[in-house]
Formats: structure tokens, C-alpha cells, sequence
């Protein structure tokens, strides 16, 4: 495994530990307790190919149309936060339920090891682009709406939370802002439900198409 990459991981999860992750529901502390443990990439590698590559693939790129979101390359926090809502259920996820499920994939060392694994993974460097004709507008939109939180060029932000949402494939980013705008996708954050609550599927697909060809720095990419 790189050592550059093995770094950041590791210094990543330093920090965190001077977070206190505040839980929503009884089974949130898995969230704090995995954050705090020291990843082994070795087997959340054969986690991953055991639970999670039959739906987001050998490489995790997932599939362009959107069914199943590209993960590779994705901060390990964020896998970690969202395996934790889904087994919390503060995220409806029925399709990736029974792979996150303690009685298979492990306990919050195990959520650890596969979000660290997942993290290392080359990312799509060809995801799936929408047809939009106002991509233009939809930078503009992208920057007052989305930036602030998600980075100006879509690479998010670990120590929140934030996901990477660079180079996501169309169909998967216009669901998931659809979701949010009506409260479908109930982990997602307020401050995000409250900026998008006006805009139209219209908007939203110039968004969802800008957002798929903010493609993610050369050594994130996959050869």
C-alpha cells in the first residue's frame, strides 16, 4: 500500500479523535467508536470484496446509471458515517442493508478497516455526465449552494463529514438531490435540505451534470 496514502488515513483519524461525535440514535456510537480505531486496510480489502464489490464493483466505481454510487477514492469518514446511519437507521438503504448488517459485515473494527480500504481505491477517471445545456448556470448555482461545504471543486471535507462528490456519476448525484429537496434522504444534513428545498428538477439536473465533470486531481484517477 502506498505510504502517503497509509499517512493520511492515519493522520486523519488522529485528528478525529479530538471530535466528539454526538449521536442521533442508540446505535450512532458505532460512528465515534470506529472513528477512533486504527484501520487495517488488508482485510477491509477482503471486507469489501466479500460485501460491498458485487454492487459498487471490483473497483468501486459503481454503475453510470446511478443505481449504485462510485465510492472509490471516497473519505473514509464519510463510508464510515454513512455505514453507521444505515445501521442506525437514520439512512434508508434497503438494497445496502443486509451487507452493513453487524451479523455480516462485523463490528465498527470492521467498519474501520473496509471505509480505510475503500479510501485507497483508484477513483473512475470517465463517470457518467448528464445532457445539460446550462452548465454555466449551474456553476454559478454550484457555487452558492454547494461550495461552502463540499469544496469548490466538489472534494468535500473529512474532519465534517463532507463527502467527495467530484466525478459521481449523473444519475446517482440528480437522486440523491431530488431525495434530499424532499426529505427522502433523512440523514442528510439541514443546512443542505434548507438550500436546495427551492430549486426545480431543471436546476438540479444542470447541477447533477456540472458536479459529475468536476473530475478528482491525477493521482486520485485510475491509469
Amino acid at each position: 500500500m502506498n505510504r502517503q496514502i497509509l499517512h493520511s488515513i492515519i493522520l486523519i483519524s488522529t485528528v478525529l479523535l479530538s471530535f466528539r461525535v454526538i449521536a442521533d440514535a442508540p446505535l450512532d456510537d458505532e460512528l465515534s467508536q470506529a472513528m477512533q480505531l486504527s484501520p487495517d486496510v488488508a482485510k477491509g480489502e477482503i471486507l469489501f470484496k466479500e460485501n460491498c464489490s458485487q454492487c459498487h464493483g471490483d473497483d468501486g466505481w459503481g454503475t453510470t446509471d446511478g443505481r449504485f454510487p462510485q465510492i472509490a477514492g471516497q473519505h473514509n469518514s464519510v463510508i464510515i458515517k454513512q455505514l453507521a446511519d444505515i445501521r442506525a437507521g437514520n439512512r434508508d438503504n434497503p438494497e445496502m442493508y443486509p451487507f452493513a448488517r453487524e451479523s455480516v459485515l462485523g463490528g465498527p473494527q470492521s467498519i474501520s478497516d473496509v471505509a480505510a480500504y475503500i479510501s485507497t481505491l483508484p477513483m473512475e477517471p470517465y463517470p457518467e455526465y448528464g445532457e445539460s445545456d446550462d452548465i454555466e448556470n449551474a456553476e454559478r448555482l454550484y457555487k452558492e449552494k454547494c461550495a461552502a461545504c463540499h469544496g469548490a471543486n466538489g472534494e468535500g471535507y473529512a474532519l465534517k463529514f463532507y463527502p467527495l462528490i467530484q466525478g459521481q456519476h449523473y444519475e446517482y448525484l440528480l437522486r440523491q438531490l431530488i431525495w434530499i429537496r424532499d426529505g427522502k434522504r433523512r440523514n442528510a444534513y439541514p443546512e443542505m435540505m434548507e438550500s436546495v428545498k427551492t430549486l426545480s428538477d431543471t436546476q438540479f439536473q444542470a447541477l447533477a451534470d456540472y458536479v459529475s465533470q468536476l473530475l478528482p486531481p491525477d493521482d486520485k484517477l485510475a491509469n
